[in-house]
């Protein structure tokens, strides 16, 4: 039995936040928690959160052992792109796109 906790409009580049997601996928909750301390990147604290509410999930609502949990799958997806202008030479306009992002990450039983 899976669970899954999401967290929407991130206002963080999808790029930035999938090199800490590389990082901990696969791993299991301990190692996971440990390596997001030690990531000095602004994406490690929110994915953290997500990973506690996660591990949260699959004790509360599926009775499982938070100890003996790994990070299934880890993802994200684009969300809306704010678009903002800066004004440019000869009256031109310079388009700046803010990315948003929706973190997914599912944790499960080891079955190994």
């Amino acid at each position: 039995m899976d669970s899954k906790a999401v967290a929407k409009y991130i206002r963080m580049s999808p790029t930035k936040i999938n090199i800490v997601l590389n990082v901990i996928r696969g791993k299991s909750v301990k190692d996971a928690y440990s390596s997001l301390v030690c990531i000095d990147k602004r994406a490690s604290k929110v994915i953290e959160k997500v990973l506690k509410s996660a591990v949260a999930n699959a004790e509360n609502n599926n009775g499982l052992d938070g100890n003996s949990l790994i990070v299934k799958e880890a993802y994200v997806n684009n969300g809306p792109i704010l678009k903002r202008f800066r004004p440019r030479a000869q009256g031109r306009a310079f388009r700046i796109n803010k990315r948003t992002s929706h973190i997914t990450v599912i944790v499960g039983e080891n079955t190994k």
